[in-house]
C-alpha cells in the first residue's frame, strides 16, 4: 500500500499508461518478495527508472539482502538500482544537463542503495547469532547431562561395591552360621527356623546381586536381570517367611506389572517389618479390589515374645509411598487397637 500510494504521488497529472502498468507491477510484486526476492526487485527497476520513487525498490533490496549470502549479487543490484534511481526519462534529456549534478545523484542514490542492502545483512547476521547462541545453549546443556551421568554412574558404581564388599559378606556369613546350625542342631523346632534363616539369606543374596549388576549398569545398555516378582511370587514370598500368615482375597485380571511388582514389594515390607518387630506374631494379607480401587492390606497381631531393637530408617515405608504415588495411589502404615499393625496400599483400578 505505501508503495502504491508513493507511485501515485509520482506519476499523478503526468503518467502515462506504461508508466502505471510498471508502477502496478512492482507494487503488486511485493507480495512476492520473500519466496521471488531478486525477481521482485528486477520488477521494481521500471518504476525507479520511471518516477522518484523509494518504498518498493528499498522494500525489495532490504528483502533480497535479508535472504541470501552473495555479496556480489547484492552490490551489483544496489549498483543497478543507484544507475536506475539517477537516469532520467526520457534518457536523452540525460546527456543535455550538467554532469556533475548527475554525478552527485548517482552517489546519493547508491548510497540510499546500500542502506537496505547493510540492514538486511545485519538482520541476517543477528539470525545467525541468535542460532548459535541456541546451538551453544543446547551443547552445555547435552554437556551438562552427560557430566551428570558421569557422576551417577561413579557414585552407582561405588554403593556397588560396598553392597557388594560389605553386605553381601554379612549376609552370606549369616546364610553359612544358618546352614551349620540347622546341620547341628537336634531340635526340630531349631532346624526348621535354621531352614528359614538360610532360604532367606540365600534369596537375599540373589537380590543383592541383582540390584549390584542394575547398579553397575549405570543407565547404559540393558543388562541381562532376572524377572522382576509379580503376584505369581507372592506365595512363594510368603511360604519363606517364616511367619504364619494366611493370604485371601484377589486382585482384578490384567493388572499392571507396575502395579504387580508395588503390590509385592509392599507385602515384602511389611513381612519384613513383622520378622523385626513383632516377634511371634500372625499375619494377614488380605487382596482386595472394587470399581475404583484395588489395593493390598497386611494385618499383624499384637507380638507374642519380646522384640529385640534392631536399626531402623524407615527407609522401607518410604521406599512403599514414593511406588504408590507412581500409581497415582496411597500407602497407609498405623497401628491396631488390637496391639498390632497394618499397612495399606490402595490405587485407582486403572492405574498402570
Amino acid at each position: 500500500m505505501l508503495a502504491a500510494l508513493d507511485a501515485w504521488i509520482n506519476l499523478l497529472g503526468e503518467g502515462t499508461p506504461v508508466m502505471w502498468a510498471c508502477a502496478a507491477v512492482g507494487s503488486a510484486g511485493l507480495f512476492l518478495r520473500r519466496r521471488f526476492p531478486l525477481t521482485v526487485f528486477l520488477l521494481t527497476l521500471p518504476m525507479t527508472l520511471f518516477m522518484d520513487v523509494a518504498v518498493a525498490p528499498i522494500a525489495a533490496l532490504y528483502t533480497l539482502a535479508a535472504s541470501t549470502r552473495n555479496r556480489p549479487l547484492l552490490a551489483g543490484c544496489a549498483l543497478l538500482n543507484a544507475v536506475a534511481g539517477t537516469l532520467a526519462w526520457p534518457l536523452s534529456d540525460e546527456f543535455d544537463g550538467d554532469r556533475t549534478w548527475t554525478l552527485v545523484q548517482f552517489v546519493y542514490a547508491l548510497a540510499t542503495a546500500f542502506a537496505p542492502v547493510l540492514f538486511g545483512q545485519l538482520v541476517q547476521a543477528r539470525h545467525d547469532v541468535a542460532r548459535r547462541l541456541v546451538e551453544v545453549k543446547e551443547a552445555r546443556e547435552h554437556e551438562r547431562a552427560l557430566y551428570a551421568q558421569t557422576v551417577l554412574a561413579r557414585e552407582r558404581a561405588q554403593l556397588a561395591r560396598e553392597m557388594h564388599d560389605v553386605v553381601s559378606h554379612q549376609v552370606s556369613l549369616i546364610a553359612v552360621q544358618a546352614g551349620a546350625l540347622q546341620m547341628a542342631a537336634k531340635d526340630p523346632d531349631a532346624r526348621e527356623a535354621a531352614r528359614t534363616i538360610r532360604t532367606l539369606s540365600s534369596n537375599t543374596l540373589d537380590e543383592l546381586r541383582h540390584m549390584v549388576t542394575l547398579l553397575r549398569a549405570s543407565g547404559g545398555k540393558a543388562t541381562e536381570l532376572a524377572p522382576q516378582p509379580t503376584l505369581a511370587d507372592l506365595q512363594q514370598l510368603i511360604a519363606n517367611s517364616g511367619i504364619e500368615t494366611t493370604l485371601t482375597g484377589e486382585l482384578p485380571p490384567g493388572i499392571s506389572t507396575t502395579a504387580q511388582r508395588t503390590v509385592y514389594r509392599t507385602v515384602q515390607e511389611a513381612l519384613t517389618n513383622v520378622r523385626k518387630h513383632a516377634l511371634g506374631a500372625r499375619a494377614e494379607v488380605r487382596l482386595w479390589h472394587d470399581v475404583h480401587h484395588f489395593g493390598v492390606t497386611v494385618t499383624n497381631t499384637a507380638p507374642t515374645r519380646p522384640t529385640v531393637a534392631l536399626p531402623s530408617a524407615r527407609h522401607g515405608l518410604i521406599g512403599l509411598k514414593e511406588r504408590a504415588e507412581l500409581l497415582d495411589g496411597t500407602l497407609t502404615a498405623e497401628p491396631t487397637p488390637e496391639g498390632g499393625y497394618e499397612i495399606e496400599l490402595r490405587a485407582p483400578a486403572l492405574s498402570d
